[in-house]
């Protein structure tokens, strides 16, 4: 019998993440302690970019885009936001979103399955994401089970399960 395998991404749904942008910038607009405080929220490729007249403010829009990002069911972790940092009269905020495996984040996450992970379970880096291969498909749930139980500093999804 051939070996099962399945694939670990860090990918993220961009029409997810421009739907919570656009869901934060209509609330933006419309909930009263945002009225004159110039609130705004942008994306420019990997990059998305808060601005408001108040630190406390731009605080409060980047609080809403996470919540926004949880309630579109993506990854907190994906969102790498920086300090507010003052540009002229207003504050700004850029978060970047983080997608794929790193080599490093990689050869973490195959010492866990080696280590951790039942015998037999083979875990290859293959550019950004890392392939699980094994005789037994048992094996590849309870490595998938592992993982899920683990805090890793970056969003992982389980793909091209066969």
């Amino acid at each position: 019998m051939a070996d099962s395998s399945f694939d670990i991404v860090s990918k993220v749904e961009w029409q997810e993440v421009d739907n919570a942008i656009n869901q934060t910038s209509r609330e933006i607009a419309t909930r009263f302690d945002f009225k004159g405080v110039g609130g705004e929220i942008s994306r420019s490729g990997e990059k998305i970019e808060m601005k408001a007249n108040g630190e406390e403010r731009v605080r409060a829009i980047l609080d809403v885009l996470q919540t926004k990002f949880v309630k579109r069911g993506l990854s907190l972790k994906a969102l790498d936001a920086a300090e507010p940092q003052l540009s002229g009269k207003e504050y700004k905020i850029f978060a970047n979103i983080k997608e794929g495996i790193t080599t490093e984040d990689a050869k973490k996450v195959a010492k866990i399955i080696r280590d951790e992970g039942p015998k037999g379970v083979k875990a290859q880096v293959q550019g950004d994401e890392l392939r699980v291969s094994s005789k037994s498909r048992d094996d590849l749930q309870t490595v998938q089970a592992l993982l899920k139980g683990k805090d890793l500093d970056f969003a992982i999804q389980f793909v091209n399960y066969r």
